[in-house]
């Protein structure tokens, strides 16, 4: 080889061995963007995931919920939308509010009386 060919090969691999360092120190810098990024990610699935439960809790009880009431509408042969297509159902069931509005005021007050139970 001669000198001219050597000094073109260095001048060639010089920029080429550069790129390939900031190559190489890029890849470090996207590895950790990328590490960061997919702990963030996890932290996020597992918000998600509790959010996921404390829904899926709420869902259950209120399930629960009317399935107790329904439960008991048929074991007492309640069929309520026939029951309130009936004359003075709508007067029955405003009664049946104020009974318990007054009862529950009454609660109150007891309680204010003498303190809780």
């Amino acid at each position: 080889m001669e000198a001219s060919e050597v000094k073109e090969e260095l001048v060639a691999d010089g920029p080429e061995s550069s790129a390939r360092a900031q190559s190489e120190a890029g890849a470090r810098g996207d590895h950790a963007a990328l590490a960061a990024e997919n702990e963030r990610l996890r932290a996020r699935v597992a918000a998600l995931e509790t959010e996921l439960v404390e829904v899926q809790t709420r869902t259950n009880a209120a399930i629960a919920k009317w399935q107790e009431q329904a439960y008991w509408l048929d074991r007492w042969h309640l069929d309520l939308n026939a029951l309130m297509r009936r004359p003075g159902a709508m007067q029955a069931l405003d009664t049946l509010r104020a009974v318990r509005g007054v009862w529950w005021r009454v609660k109150v007050a007891k309680r204010k009386l003498l303190g809780p139970s």
